[in-house]
C-alpha cells in the first residue's frame, strides 16, 4: 500500500516490509492456514528463526519445555502468537539496534500479547489487535533512525507522548503516531490496525475516540493495554469511558484485561 505522499515530502524514509513477511501476511490471510508451511517460511531466514525461538523462550510466554523448532512453538502458542513474534523481530530488524529504542520494543511486545488475547476473549478480530499493538510505537523507531541524536533528547525531553508529539511536530513536521500509521498501512496492516496507531496518543491522552475513528474496537484494546502496562490504578476509569465508545460491555472488557495481566504475571513468574 502507498505511503501518504506528504510524507514523502518530509525525506522520512519508511522501511519496506520484509519478503518473509509479505508470505508471511499471504499465508495468514488463507482459509486454510498451512501450519507446516508457515513454520518452514519463517526458518527459511535463520536469524529471524533464531529470535523467535529465543523470544517464544523467554519468560513472557512461560512455557514448561525448551521449544527447539518453529513449528513446536507453533503447536505450543497457535499461530497468532507465533505471527506476532515474528513480525515483531522482522520489524526490530528493519531498524539499526540502539538501547535508546528497547524500551519501545519491549512495551511492543508485551502490548501485542495483551491485546491479541483480549481481541480474543472480546470478539475483536485479534491479529488486528495483536498487530496494532507491535506496531503501535514504531513512529518513534523512525524518527530515531532519521535524526538519532535530536530524537534521543526528546525521548528524554518528553513526560509522556502527547508532549513528545508536539515536539515531534515542531522538529519534523510530523509525528510518530502518523509515521507509524503510515508503516502499517505500507506494509499491509488491517484498517482497523491502522486506525488504531494513528490514533492511539489522542484516545489515551483524552479517552475520547474522534469521530473519523470508524473501526473502534482495536482501539479501545489498544487503551486498555495502555493502562494497564503504565497507569494500572486507572484501569476501571479507563474502561469506564472507553468501552460504550466502542460498543463493547464495559464488565466483560474489564475482565478480559484483568485475566490477561494475570496470565502473564504467571507466565513470568515460572519463567523465572
Amino acid at each position: 500500500m502507498p505511503v501518504d505522499p506528504q510524507l514523502r515530502t518530509l525525506e522520512i524514509e519508511i522501511p519496506t516490509q520484509p519478503e518473509v513477511l509479505v508470505k508471511l501476511s499471504l499465508l495468514m490471510a488463507a482459509e486454510d492456514i498451512d501450519l507446516l508451511a508457515m513454520s518452514a517460511l519463517v526458518e527459511t531466514d535463520m536469524a529471524l528463526a533464531a529470535a523467535v525461538l529465543k523470544a517464544v523462550n523467554s519468560s513472557l510466554y512461560g512455557l514448561r519445555g525448551k521449544v527447539q523448532t518453529v513449528h513446536q512453538a507453533l503447536t505450543y502458542l497457535g499461530m497468532r502468537e507465533v505471527s506476532g513474534i515474528t513480525f515483531e523481530m522482522g520489524l526490530r530488524a528493519a531498524f539499526p539496534p540502539a538501547a535508546e529504542l528497547e524500551p519501545v520494543w519491549k512495551r511492543a511486545s508485551e502490548r501485542g500479547i495483551m491485546m491479541g488475547r483480549m481481541g480474543q476473549m472480546l470478539g475483536v478480530d485479534p491479529w488486528a489487535a495483536h498487530s496494532a499493538g507491535l506496531f503501535e510505537e514504531c513512529g518513534k523507531a523512525v524518527l530515531y533512525r532519521h535524526a538519532p541524536q535530536h530524537y534521543t533528547a526528546m525521548l528524554r525531553a518528553a513526560t509522556r507522548d502527547s508532549e513528545l508529539v508536539e515536539l515531534e511536530h515542531r522538529a519534523f513536521g510530523v509525528s510518530h503516531d502518523a509515521l507509524g500509521a503510515a508503516l502499517c498501512e505500507s506494509w499491509g496492516l488491517a484498517p482497523a490496525s491502522v486506525a488504531s496507531v494513528r490514533h492511539h496518543v489522542q484516545v489515551q491522552e483524552t479517552l475520547l475516540m474522534p469521530e473519523v475513528l470508524q473501526r473502534r474496537g482495536v482501539s479501545a484494546i489498544s487503551t486498555m493495554a495502555w493502562s494497564m502496562l503504565l497507569c494500572p490504578e486507572r484501569l476501571e476509569e479507563v474502561a469506564h469511558e472507553i468501552s460504550p465508545q466502542a460498543s463493547l460491555d464495559e464488565t466483560l472488557v474489564l475482565r478480559a484485561s484483568r485475566r490477561v495481566s494475570e496470565q502473564l504475571q504467571l507466565a513470568q513468574e515460572h519463567g523465572r
